[in-house]
Parts: structure tokens; C-alpha cells; sequence
């Protein structure tokens, strides 16, 4: 049976090939919050790729049902997890529904899409996970209309220590099929980055706000 760290590790090496991660430690890339970072990562380049957006499905769905069998609806995050959770839900028979950032500004200014009955047992899926921030706020937004949010899953965490404490505090529990520091074994292992290199991506996970200025 496979481990989770051979599974971590797979995933690891199929973001990499299909450029889903870029790790550029020497011409960092500047997110949207202005913090510099020399990883970018875009899992919605998984969906052009058949393996490995079967593969996602496969994990996810698997881990699911070991870790939250009783769950009843399938929620993704909009936009980067509504595909994967539409392909997590048919794979598993389930319902989904899926998240917006923000109510729509007409019609029924529906901010969750979908049919959700109250209380109903909900697996939440994120494509990424960096501050945590933005997908709480989904876990929120699904609590405040009665869902039992069960936990969350997501491809991918950077590992952050806010991120972290910010599930604690909500009090939801998080898997990811693969994270930051297998990435860094696996890009060490396929001469993606020397030692130094190496080091610098370690450097920036401690304190990514600061780095870099």
C-alpha cells in the first residue's frame, strides 16, 4: 500500500514536470500581496493534464473516504477547486457544491451554488493552501447555512505556521496530498535546485513576508 509520503513525494514530481510549481529562488515572483517568493504555484494546470488530473482524483477521493467516511457533499472553493471537486464528487457519488469568493451582485446573490441541506456532512476541496485566509473564509460561508464541515482537503500547502494555527483556531481539520517540504526533497533529488538554492527556499517558508527585502 502506498504511504502518504510516496504519495506526497509522486505529487510532488508531476507538479513539477508539468511546470504546475516553478521554483525560481533567483528571479522571485511577486504574489499578489506583494510578498516576493521564489515558488509560484498554479494547480489548475493540472486539468490539461489527463494522468495527473486522474491521479488528483483517485488521492483526494481515497483519502477522503478513509479520513471523513461519513461525509455527504463534496464543496469546492471557486474558482481553482470547483473542477477537482466536481471530478472528487462523481468519483465518490456524492453531491457538490461549490464557493464563492464573494455573493453574486444579482439574481439570488447566491454565494454558495448548489443545493445544501442543513446540516449536512461537507468535505471541503482547495487547490492551494498558503495563509489559510481565503479558505476558511469558504469553511465559514458553509457553517453560517447549517453545513457540519467535516474538514478540508487541498493538492497543496506551503506550510505556513499561520496557516497552521489559523485551522486550530477554526477548529478544521487539513490533509494535502502533497506540501512544501517534499517538494523541496524531490527538487533536490532531481537536480532542480543545488544546495544553496535549497536553502533559500527552506529560508523563505520561515518568514516568506520578510524575505526577499
Amino acid at each position: 500500500m502506498v504511504n502518504e509520503s510516496d504519495t506526497a513525494k509522486r505529487l510532488a514530481e508531476l507538479l513539477l514536470q508539468i511546470k504546475a510549481i516553478e521554483l525560481r529562488p533567483d528571479q522571485p515572483f511577486t504574489w499578489a500581496s506583494g510578498i516576493l517568493s521564489p515558488i509560484y504555484c498554479d494547480n489548475r494546470v493540472t486539468l490539461s493534464h489527463p494522468t495527473v488530473r486522474t491521479y488528483l482524483r483517485e488521492q483526494m477521493a481515497q483519502t477522503i473516504k478513509t479520513q471523513h467516511p461519513t461525509v455527504e457533499v463534496i464543496a469546492g472553493v471557486a474558482t481553482g477547486a470547483i473542477a477537482l471537486a466536481a471530478l472528487v464528487a462523481q468519483e465518490l457519488n456524492l453531491p457538490m457544491v461549490y464557493v464563492r469568493a464573494s455573493a453574486k451582485g444579482h439574481g439570488r446573490q447566491n454565494l454558495i451554488e448548489g443545493q445544501l441541506a442543513n446540516n449536512a456532512r461537507v468535505v471541503v476541496i482547495e487547490d492551494l493552501v498558503s495563509t489559510g485566509m481565503s479558505s476558511l473564509q469558504a469553511v465559514d460561508a458553509l457553517r453560517e447555512v447549517g453545513a457540519n464541515v467535516l474538514g478540508m482537503g487541498a493538492i497543496f500547502t506551503y506550510g505556513f505556521q499561520k496557516a497552521v494555527d489559523a485551522f486550530t483556531e477554526k477548529n478544521c481539520s487539513l490533509f494535502t496530498l502533497s506540501d512544501y517540504a517534499h517538494l523541496l526533497q524531490v527538487a533536490e533529488g532531481r537536480n532542480t535546485l543545488n544546495a544553496q538554492e535549497a536553502k533559500t527556499l527552506a529560508q523563505w517558508r520561515q518568514d516568506p513576508e520578510s524575505w526577499g527585502k
